[in-house]
């Protein structure tokens, strides 16, 4: 079976973990330290936390914009359910603002429409770079910064790719970035994430909620240090360290995250050639050379998706579907969430269809998805 997407490991990734496990410390040593900095130099932050999920760097992404208990967090339904989970583990509501069926990113008028019309403005809102295309960051901070709202990148499809000249994770417009090293995303440390930000007390924040709440910095303990051997718990944070040996393979495969990057875009240019006369939406490719292509996902316009889906299987191409809208998850329908709710998510999920994409894709693999999408939809 061709997977929809898939990791790609060499030679030196594999000696960057077993260096660690026979030389260094597995957990808590300098190897993740090393990838943090890494990651700043990459995207131009100032600092970044790395975290053992994707998920839990947009928990304590949510933490340090100090969302709790009484606060609205807003993201968009068309994205994985982990980028509203977030606001709910903070003890918070959610909402969700629709997409635009072109960028299927969040609709900026639409949000500008929300935000002058919401009861209870949002403590945060959490954007996602759909597919690995940048939302249009510039006009969503000019909107924000007015009503003082934290505004967080769920980045986790958009690491290598770019906005206005920024990379991704720059934080150039916006308090926080957090990126997913899951094993289908532009780098991967198996499992793991990060958060980048270039705000010193956020990122304070952050380095608490990942690590227990503790700390050894005696400038934020309470009381008389004991001696070098002493912490003090300051905060209840959690367990989301990244390990070393996961370090080691993010660190490794980030040197090759500009050359990942350039396969996928020649692989998206190839599919939006080849499809052209067929009865689909193809995504827009005026962002190519921005965009990280995390995936490449076409609408149907004139089958039924469950027949192409199971016909494709058939075939052994891995086709997926991203997303099935959040709000309509049985979990949030229990919340008062209905069908119409967001119609334009609703509408490109009715359709969507995510082809195989991933670096180690050859261009005689892609053909075969090519071919088998022609015979069946022509």
């Amino acid at each position: 079976m061709l997977p929809y997407g898939k990791h790609s490991i060499n030679a030196d990734d594999v000696d960057a973990v077993v260096d660690v496990l026979q030389h260094k410390f597995l957990t808590q040593g300098d190897t993740v330290p090393q990838f943090e900095q890494a990651l700043c130099d990459y995207t131009g932050s100032q600092y970044c936390v790395a975290v053992n999920s994707g998920t839990s760097g947009l928990h304590i992404a949510c933490l340090a914009a100090g969302v709790e208990a009484g606060d609205r967090v807003w993201t968009v339904p068309n994205s994985f359910v982990a980028s509203a989970n977030c606001a709910l583990y903070c003890g918070a509501e959610i909402d969700f603002v629709d997409i635009d069926p072109v960028t299927r990113n969040i609709d900026v008028n639409q949000l500008h429409h929300k935000l002058l019309h919401a009861k209870q403005l949002p403590k945060a809102l959490i954007v996602v770079h759909f597919a690995g295309t940048s939302c249009d960051m510039q006009a969503i901070q000019r909107l924000t910064q007015k009503y003082n709202i934290c505004l967080i990148e769920d980045a986790a499809h958009g690491l290598g790719g770019q906005h206005l000249g920024h990379k991704i994770g720059s934080c150039q417009f916006s308090d926080m970035t957090v990126l997913s090293f899951h094993p289908v995303k532009s780098i991967t440390s198996a499992e793991g994430g990060a958060v980048t930000t270039s705000d010193t007390e956020l990122k304070q924040r952050l380095t608490l909620f990942s690590k227990h709440g503790v700390t050894r910095d005696p400038d934020l303990m309470v009381g008389q240090n004991h001696g070098p051997w002493y912490y003090q718990q300051i905060a209840l944070g959690y367990n989301y360290r990244l390990s070393d040996l996961h370090g080691a393979l993010g660190l490794s495969q980030l040197k090759r995250l500009d050359a990942f990057i350039a396969k996928r875009r020649l692989l998206v240019a190839r599919y939006h050639q080849a499809l052209q006369a067929l009865p689909l939406k193809l995504p827009d490719i005026q962002a190519l050379d921005d965009s990280a292509w995390h995936l490449y996902m076409i609408e149907l316009t004139q089958h039924d998706r469950a027949k192409v889906f199971a016909q494709l299987k058939e075939r052994e191409i891995g086709v997926n579907v991203h997303y099935i809208p959040i709000h309509l998850q049985p979990f949030y329908a229990d919340m008062g969430f209905e069908q119409g709710d967001f119609p334009k998510a609703e509408a490109f999920y009715a359709n969507a269809l995510t082809l195989p994409l991933f670096v180690d894709m050859s261009e005689a693999q892609q053909d075969e998805v090519i071919k088998a999408l022609t015979e069946i939809l022509v």
